[in-house]
């Protein structure tokens, strides 16, 4: 039987309901990949400043490079001006993506004090400018993720959602917050409902969903396209595949860690690699009862072996084994 998309990007059709949020510093090839094996519907890219696109900057390739397993693949860029977008689409275009997605709600200081991500969002008709040129030069769906507003006395979402449909735009991905709130406070899913009902092209939504339960209330509750999850991923890739991580087995967060850090390691050499996994490992073994001392002792190792071996000590050991278990 022939599975029935469950909704299209364009022409592109997107298998599944819950999707891996574009994360700087963790949305890399590696993290994707095993998000996408356990269930993802897409994968986006880490953000990538289209400055740096535009100067080849050496840090590029690594941000997107991309296996082709994970089609439908999203590029994700940013920046406040129109004309440089544009031109570094192009060039982005010859990668091959399927999908090219602007960024317009990173709340980050450094990228909405210049005036791009959330910065865009005090600016609807540079908006409409950007998605203007955008669709009418590439032959790709062009998307964009936003926040709800600047702050609670800018809440412009609808004007900005029909800015990006109207210039054609092919999906939206919507965070319940403003950029002032950053990651504080409640996610306002009833915006979600007001731009859903305003527009015709897709719509995700993004926010405070934690548990494989959040995806299916904000698609009742919301009647989006597709949820975008974030944080509620990093250390629990398994709500991808139906489980909350008090579902999941030690036996089998110690195998994901390892094949995870397997990855990095592949991707970034050794010593690096391990490097950036420590963030992983961190929220991977936050659920289990260790001690201070047992997780500054894993979370300091500097290579891999150690790490291995630390891990297998710790959760063979017969003191500890109960320590070791989900609490």
């Amino acid at each position: 039987m022939i599975e029935k998309p469950s909704f299209y990007v364009g022409q592109i059709p997107v298998f599944g309901r819950s999707i891996l949020s574009p994360m700087d510093g963790f949305s890399d090839l590696p993290f994707r990949s095993l998000a996408r094996r356990l269930g993802s519907a897409m994968s986006y890219t880490e953000f990538v400043n289209a400055m740096d696109v535009l100067s080849r900057h050496s840090k590029l390739d690594e941000r997107l490079t991309f296996t082709e397993e994970e089609r439908p693949i999203t590029f994700q860029i940013f920046d406040d001006d129109p004309e440089r977008l544009l031109r570094a689409a192009l060039i982005l275009r010859k990668r091959n993506p399927d999908i090219i997605d602007v960024n317009m709600g990173c709340s980050a200081k450094t990228v909405a004090g210049r005036g791009a991500g959330a910065g865009l969002l005090r600016e609807p008709q540079k908006i409409a400018e950007i998605f203007r040129k955008l669709t009418s030069e590439l032959d790709i769906p062009i998307t964009g993720k936003i926040r709800l507003g600047w702050d609670d006395e800018n809440l412009n979402y609808l004007e900005v959602a029909k800015a990006v449909e109207d210039n054609g735009g092919s999906l939206i991905a919507v965070h319940g917050r403003t950029k002032q709130q950053a990651y504080r406070g409640e996610a306002n899913w009833r915006a979600i409902i007001e731009i859903k009902s305003e527009v015709n092209i897709p719509v995700i939504g993004n926010g405070d969903v934690r548990t494989v339960a959040d995806i299916q209330r904000m698609l009742d509750f919301t009647g989006c396209d597709a949820v975008m999850i974030g944080r509620g991923a990093i250390g629990n890739p398994w709500i991808f595949a139906g489980l909350d991580r008090g579902q999941v087995s030690p036996d089998e967060v110690r195998q994901t860690m390892l094949q995870h850090l397997d990855a990095m390691l592949n991707f970034y050499g050794n010593e690096r690699g391990l490097i950036l996994f420590r963030k992983h490992a961190s929220r991977y073994i936050s659920p289990f009862g260790l001690s201070n001392e047992q997780r500054e002792q894993l979370l300091r190792c500097e290579k891999p072996e150690e790490f291995i071996a630390l891990l297998d000590l710790i959760a063979t050991s017969e003191k500890n084994i109960s320590a070791f278990a989900l609490n």
